[in-house]
């Protein structure tokens, strides 16, 4: 049952553009939503590395659901995957830094609590960082043979389980030395957030639907993995660019980076446990994409503390060589 689309097939607006704005005000929704959780016992790093990532990530799991249980190619589920995340980790972060500065730490005009919570971000940020460079060395290895298969699902699935149970003991850890907790508003911003995944959920089956009948144009099922994996990301351009302007660079990178481990190595697991993923043809040149910009972000963390321009130009500029090569050449 689609409540949702059966409202707007009576209304008559059943159109791509209709889904596509529904999509993203939920998204929103769930933006606004996560913003209260600032107040409401998450600290920055923790918001950015275990909340953001599922909300801003929903989609991605869903349209692993919408295309297992219609049967889709599953190879769009590894394209989907890799768009998603070297988007994070380039665009999505190359595009805000030109703006304004991303600065994760400063020793300016700062308070010694101020500067150690920064360095404290610092080392999250790296740690988080090295999960990427593990998923996705992992996702190369397990698929040398050019599938991944359902015994690799379940290897992806359990590393990723490994590294939220350490993320869940790190916040309860921290709300402990900060006598912190969880209030009654917050647990009523997981239902107003779990409300915009079901209105994410019924646009994006009515979008993946319309696309997947359509045969001709750049907009037809062939381009599924990319097409999802662009309108994936919105959320995802909402929080970077939103707390970009907020010159909050520790979530604008947490949940840049921690929004990658939702599609690999969790999206490419649960999909792989159910139907063998292949690789697609760009495969190797999207992961070394990926392997530099984890490099680099790494670099300039520990070096300066911030994503230099002249390296966010860089970054972006790396992105449009991944588009071309995986999807003009």
């Amino acid at each position: 049952m689609h409540p949702l689309r059966d409202f707007l097939e009576q209304m008559d607006i059943v159109h791509p553009v209709t889904f596509t704005v529904i999509f993203l005000l939920a998204s929103w929704l769930m933006i606004w939503r996560l913003e209260a959780m600032l107040r409401h016992g998450l600290e920055g790093t923790a918001l950015g590395t275990l909340v953001v990532p599922y909300c801003s990530g929903l989609g991605n799991l869903i349209f692993v659901f919408i295309l297992w249980r219609d049967q889709g190619a599953p190879v769009e589920i590894m394209v989907n995957s890799l768009v998603n995340n070297v988007t994070n980790l380039t665009l999505l972060l190359g595009l805000p830094a030109l703006l304004w500065p991303l600065q994760v730490v400063t020793t300016r005009g700062k308070a010694k609590a101020d500067r150690r919570h920064q360095q404290l971000s610092r080392l999250a940020l790296l740690l988080t960082l090295a999960a990427v460079v593990f998923f996705t060395g992992l996702t190369w290895a397990l698929g040398r043979d050019g599938t991944l298969d359902r015994g690799d699902g379940f290897a992806l699935i359990g590393v990723f389980l490994f590294w939220q149970c350490f993320q869940v003991f790190d916040v309860l850890k921290h709300n402990v030395q900060r006598s912190a907790g969880f209030g009654g508003a917050f647990y009523l911003d997981l239902v107003l957030i779990a409300l915009g995944g079901w209105a994410i959920y019924e646009s994006l089956d009515g979008l993946v639907v319309h696309l997947s009948a359509l045969e001709t144009g750049f907009f037809r099922a062939e381009h599924l993995g990319w097409i999802t994996g662009w309108l994936l990301v919105l959320p995802n351009a909402l929080l970077a660019f939103y707390y970009a302007w907020r010159k909050r660079a520790d979530i604008v990178y947490s949940s840049q980076i921690g929004d990658g481990h939702i599609c690999i190595p969790l999206c490419l697991g649960v999909f792989a446990v159910m139907r063998p993923v292949p690789l697609p043809a760009f495969f190797l040149p999207a992961i070394a994409v990926l392997g530099g910009a984890v490099l680099v972000h790494a670099v300039c963390l520990l070096t300066t503390g911030r994503l230099p321009r002249p390296i966010a130009g860089a970054l972006v500029a790396a992105y449009g060589w991944f588009v071309y090569t995986g999807l003009l050449q």
